[in-house]
């Protein structure tokens, strides 16, 4: 099948952190309500079409918002939840249709190319819609085109609570009018050179030469202009969940070493912490183990809020890691395993409360992008050279390494 027959359906829960308090507290309804950190160096994660009419949006600072709407309700969220009825609606998507993927936390994409030989892909999305917000409670709205990134946007058009077809040839007529800023490749810093340039409506890209936004831009610039046109021909993923990451080191010979053993350890949380949330991932679970030098292992597991910072994490493991430590026995292995993985960790660490520690992490995080994974380490795991840096999100196996020597 051609990419221009494709039905493709983009679903988004729409302001769904607040659709999720509203569920279990109806006096929301109707007012202005802001989630994130609750604290003046918090940050808005999310906030209803209420308070948005004054201005208040994702990523602003609490501070701001509350001055902007003094009388909105602020919640500190309870990412457990959110990630319940998230699997409510991921339930109710794969026992409706055959080939979905799911975004983050709150959006999915739907193939249904082929299905309107049997029924038709409207009436087969609406339905999957209705029968949402009947079995969850939950607003959602959704956008159908032949591909995913006009669906995305018409999602956005449709909101709230809405839904809308974009029929097949009349994609950039439909995106002419919107602005670049709804492409979703394009962020602030893209926006902001585009409009350096004087282009701030789609279809001021439309009629531009390909050469030009790629000249300016790289092959950024040629995927712009793609989209602009409403070409798009990347597939819809098969959902899958990986349940839990890990990471232990074996060592060349037994150590009662405990500055050393909790180096290690601090070492494996920053990297696995890390690759949560590069794969946009969040744990519920945090387990620790250790084997001695006669082979006895223990492991001692706890439930946490749901997270993928280092600072929530590491006094975890150090925790667990004292209630198992035995002074007099010598130690041939460590262990940490972070399971109860969810998606959403980008949207979720908007509920941190303090700004300045997120936002040293976020640094730290594109540094390691653009450098390598050691390009910027906390001095106590600077000496620890062989933890596994492989990211277990992007399908790929792990690599088979070398016996390491530690």
């Amino acid at each position: 099948m051609t990419t221009d027959q494709r039905a493709i359906v983009h679903m988004d829960l729409d302001t769904f952190f607040v659709s999720c308090e509203r569920l279990l507290d109806h006096r929301l309804v109707g007012k202005p309500v802001l989630i994130g950190g609750t604290s003046d160096r918090g940050v808005v994660a999310s906030c209803s079409y209420e308070a948005r009419r004054f201005g208040i949006h994702s990523a602003m600072p609490m501070r701001m918002a509350k001055n902007l709407c003094p009388e909105a309700i602020i919640l500190r969220g309870n990412t457990g939840i959110y990630s319940k009825f998230s699997n409510q609606v991921t339930d109710v998507i794969k026992d409706t249709v055959p080939l979905y993927e799911k975004s983050s936390v709150d959006e999915f994409y739907i193939d249904l190319s082929g299905m309107d030989k049997f029924f038709g892909c409207r009436q087969l999305a609406s339905e999957l819609r209705q029968k949402i917000i009947n079995e969850t409670g939950l607003p959602i709205s959704f956008g159908l085109s032949v591909n995913k990134t006009v669906s995305k946007i018409a999602t956005g058009e449709a909101k709230p609570n809405n839904e809308i077809q974009i029929i097949k040839g009349s994609e950039k007529p439909f995106l002419a009018p919107l602005s670049v800023k709804k492409i979703p490749m394009v962020g602030q810093v893209t926006y902001k050179a585009l409009c350096d340039l004087g282009v701030k409506q789609i279809q001021t890209l439309q009629d531009m030469p390909v050469e030009l936004l790629q000249n300016v831009f790289g092959k950024h610039g040629r995927d712009i202009w793609k989209k602009a046109q409403g070409i798009d021909h990347s597939p819809v993923i098969p959902y899958q969940e990986r349940k839990s990451i890990s990471t232990e080191r074996t060592f060349e010979k037994d150590t009662t070493d405990h500055i050393k053993l909790k180096s290690i350890l601090m070492a494996m949380t920053e990297n696995l912490a890390y690759q949560l949330r590069r794969g946009n991932k969040l744990t519920a679970c945090v387990t620790v183990k250790i084997r001695y030098s006669d082979f006895q292992t223990y492991t001692q597991q706890r439930q946490i809020p749901y997270s993928a910072m280092d600072h929530n994490l590491t006094p975890v493991v150090m925790d667990l890691y004292k209630n198992l430590y035995q002074r007099r026995l010598l130690v041939r292995l460590v262990g940490i395993r972070f399971s109860n993985l969810v998606e959403g960790g980008q949207q979720m660490h908007l509920f941190e409360n303090d700004e300045k520690i997120t936002n040293l992490s976020i640094a730290m995080d594109k540094m390691r992008q653009r450098y390598g994974d050691r390009a910027v380490l906390r001095a106590v795991g600077m000496d620890v050279k062989t933890i596994g840096r492989w990211n277990p999100f992007t399908g790929e196996p792990p690599p088979l390494l070398a016996n390491r020597k530690q």
